[in-house]
């Protein structure tokens, strides 16, 4: 099962361009005991609409193979942060529908729910 701490280091792993900014945001709260992933969740949203946007394809199809780990693999904490902290930050980026070609099946059956949410008010849920 992946664990809220080892998502972002899995994210790194599959996407090294986002090393320096996950670098950043670890020595900006160094001090805090609890992270505030759902901001690190933020900043990867940022970062892959940028690599949307300079055709980034081999390090965005890794990226969303991780992505797609955390929906199946995760924790519960995990998988409502991928799903509310990441899809739905990507959703908000100007280029979104860009984005939905990377989905792999578990990840694209979030982002529906959470334009549903958005479009009916269907919570999203299981």
């Amino acid at each position: 099962m992946i664990e809220k701490y080892e998502m972002l280091e899995l994210a790194v792993k599959a996407c090294p361009s986002f090393k320096p900014v996950w670098d950043e945001f670890l020595d900006d709260w160094k001090d805090e005991k609890d992270l505030p992933l759902y901001l690190a969740l933020g900043d990867l949203s940022r970062h892959i609409s940028s690599l949307v946007e300079t055709a980034q394809d081999s390090e965005l199809k890794e990226l969303f193979e991780v992505v797609e780990r955390w929906h199946i693999e995760g924790s519960p904490y995990v998988k409502e942060a991928a799903t509310i902290g990441l899809l739905e930050g990507l959703q908000g980026q100007s280029n979104a529908a860009s984005i939905e070609p990377y989905l792999l099946p578990e990840s694209k059956k979030w982002w529906d729910k959470v334009n549903d949410f958005w479009e009916n008010g269907t919570l999203i849920s299981e």
